[in-house]
């Protein structure tokens, strides 16, 4: 299981993490596993890049988006390097309209690219 650093979120959270490709999305502190998505249930998932951003920022508001960045947009491009753990920032929109920019390590972003790529195969 892995705890992803929320960047941003247009839905309430204490804590989101990802495990085996799916979210985990906790909405008090007394939940222990809390909501479960899977990744049939992502529509949208991607490594930010300005480009990306930009899309975020014309849905959510430049305001928001200037301040959970805290710096240049060009930062984002990509993938962040933390210590020794490599970390990805990625933007996800579930099917319910629930849209998120967050880092997590680079196994858990490949596990959740993953699962989602099994499930659109199927489709």
């Amino acid at each position: 299981m892995a705890v992803i650093k929320v960047h941003f979120a247009n839905f309430p959270y204490t804590e989101i993490s990802t495990h085996f490709g799916s979210l985990n999305i906790k909405n008090s502190a007394f939940q222990l596993t809390g909501e479960s998505v899977a990744a049939n249930n992502f529509q949208f998932l991607e490594i930010s890049t300005e480009e990306n951003v930009k899309k975020i920022a014309g849905t959510v508001g430049w305001g928001v988006v200037g301040g959970v960045l805290a710096g240049p947009v060009g930062v984002l491009a990509g993938a962040l390097l933390g210590g020794n753990k490599k970390q990805v920032t990625f933007t996800l929109e579930l099917t319910d309209g629930r849209k998120l920019m967050g880092s997590v390590d680079s196994k858990a972003y490949t596990a959740m690219v993953a699962s989602k790529m099994k499930f659109d195969s199927l489709k």
